[in-house]
């Protein structure tokens, strides 16, 4: 949606009694409940490999050690 669009639609919004106003909000919620519901569900398995090239090359047990000693300041 364009800013100009979005802005004037804030505006009417403004202009509504406190009753319509909640009145839009628990229709906008009850909206954008059924459109969050029609996602699939998701994986953590789609995350599998991402990173990896990241520590290539790095060793990890050094990497962790130094995390570790870290913590004790």
């Amino acid at each position: 949606m364009p800013e100009a669009n979005y802005n004037q639609v804030i505006s009417e919004i403004k202009t509504l009694k406190l009753s319509d106003q909640l009145r839009l909000l628990e229709e906008m919620a009850t909206l954008i409940r059924k459109g969050a519901s029609k996602q699939a569900p998701r994986s953590i398995l789609e995350i599998k490999g991402k990173g990896k090239d990241i520590w290539k090359g790095l060793n990890v047990k050094a990497y962790i050690d130094e995390e570790r000693s870290s913590w004790n300041g």
